[in-house]
């Protein structure tokens, strides 16, 4: 494994979670050894998530620079939530536990339109199920 595979493999909670606080790179290369990332962020909250998460991985940061601005011009786009199937997953026990009520069973089926159709379609363990805000 290279050096700028290695750094990203250390780091990929921080590449995940550039995405979702809406940050657009310009660069993620290697630059006197180290993880170099440069972009901007919508807003300074969303660039301290970034530093944070980085002092989370490596308090030193001995082996990453970023650089990143403000750029209020750029849209967070909304969080789809998630579900990954579990053995013994139903669709009203997966309402339960993650939307408060089984009966919004339905609101699931609605956020899936390709995976599922009515309440007889199957889920199996592995699955990703998109869940509803």
């Amino acid at each position: 494994m290279d050096r700028l595979d290695e750094l990203k493999q250390k780091y990929q909670s921080v590449l995940n979670l550039i995405p979702q606080q809406g940050v657009k790179l310009a660069h993620v290369h290697l630059k006197d050894n180290k993880l170099f990332i440069e972009g901007a962020a919508p807003t300074e909250e969303n660039k301290n998530a970034i530093w944070n998460q980085i002092k989370l991985v490596d308090p030193s940061m001995s082996d990453i620079l970023c650089e990143l601005g403000i750029d209020s011009s750029l849209v967070i786009a909304p969080q789809v939530r998630t579900y990954t199937v579990q053995a013994g997953d139903s669709l009203w026990k997966i309402a339960a536990d993650n939307l408060g009520n089984g009966t919004l069973y339905p609101k699931i089926i609605a956020a899936n339109p390709g995976r599922l159709k009515d309440e007889k379609s199957v889920i199996h363990p592995g699955d990703v199920l998109n869940l509803p805000d």
